[in-house]
């Protein structure tokens, strides 16, 4: 960790922005949730896609799962990112941030994982029960990390022969699928600790297609040398929710989301980071909304798929079927 160019006084860095949140964003953004003028619940059933999922010996297929938990199924590997199945995204299951859908696929109805992909440690992406469950279901599973994030798992039981820690633009191959930390702008922590630990975006490439996640971040250049070092890619799996007016160095806009699918050149896009869990002051469906507006644009192709829906790669739906908006 000392080695890493991210690090210095004892924690790691952006390598442009820091966060600095306005008193504005967080005073008001208070006020509208006391309030409740923002319809940050869907007032209906969110439409799930229930079942277990099969194996998939060629080609890619991603299942969003909610929030960032997506099933990456490429070139017959299978990789798991951000794997949260608790139902609130807190260090305590009695208070904070509740789900607002089932996870639609049980951990033992996942085709065995070669491959867990963490982006960072926040609680909403770095679920210790899920990662205890993930470690005692299949033996072979290895847990490719951020910097740091290794002595989470080890304290939970993970072996530290399972655990790939990487800098940014190191890598690892797992079933045959490179796996490449690559550089985002955000932050870390669990408790009260900050900036311990690395936080990361990735790359996944196989032999046939390429497959990139964004992690948690702000909008910065370094999407557009991720664009030149590591892409095109096939697909790119995009965080656009839980924005604020005082987080933009740390949590993309929808409109920030788009640009950055652009800049790493993919030739689609599907939204994660938003719909499960409520993480800021918008109306709950408001990021696909504004996804769409932009997409359309610029020529962004957008699958939007509901929870626990398989999108294969070479084969992506027209449109979007607007699910979400019947619930709304």
């Amino acid at each position: 960790m000392a080695a890493s160019p991210e690090w210095s006084n004892g924690r790691f860095h952006n390598q442009q922005l820091r966060f600095e949140p306005s008193s504005r964003s967080l005073a008001g953004g208070l006020k509208d949730f006391v309030s409740g003028r923002q319809s940050r619940h869907p007032v209906g059933d969110v439409p799930l896609v229930r079942g277990a999922l099969g194996a998939l010996p060629e080609g890619t297929r991603v299942t969003w799962l909610g929030h960032s938990t997506v099933l990456v199924q490429i070139d017959g590997a299978v990789v798991l990112l951000d794997p949260v199945w608790s139902d609130r995204c807190s260090p305590s299951q009695q208070v904070g941030p509740r789900r607002l859908h089932p996870v639609p696929v049980a951990l033992r109805d996942l085709p065995p994982v070669d491959a867990v992909v963490i982006s960072h440690d926040h609680y909403d992406h770095l679920d210790m029960d899920s990662i205890k469950d993930l470690a005692r279901l299949r033996h072979e599973t290895r847990f490719v990390v951020p910097l740091g994030i290794g002595a989470h798992l080890e304290k939970w039981g993970v072996p530290a022969d399972r655990i790939d820690e990487l800098d940014w633009h190191e890598d690892t191959k797992v079933a045959g699928v490179r796996l490449v930390a690559t550089p985002a702008q955000h932050f870390s922590g669990r408790g009260l600790s900050r900036d311990g630990t690395l936080w990361a975006s990735w790359v996944l490439e196989g032999e046939t297609s390429k497959v990139f996640y964004s992690g948690d971040t702000g909008y910065f250049v370094g999407f557009a040398q991720i664009g030149e070092r590591y892409g095109p890619f096939d697909l790119a799996l995009v965080q656009v929710g839980a924005y604020d007016t005082g987080w933009p160095t740390i949590h993309m806009t929808p409109e920030h989301g788009v640009e950055a699918a652009m800049d790493v050149g993919a030739a689609a896009m599907v939204p994660v980071h938003w719909g499960t869990f409520n993480l800021a002051f918008h109306p709950w469906s408001e990021p696909i909304e504004r996804v769409l507006v932009e997409a359309e644009r610029h020529g962004m192709r957008v699958v939007v798929p509901r929870p626990g829906e398989p999108v294969d790669v070479s084969a992506l739906p027209d449109g979007p079927s607007f699910w979400w908006r019947s619930v709304t």
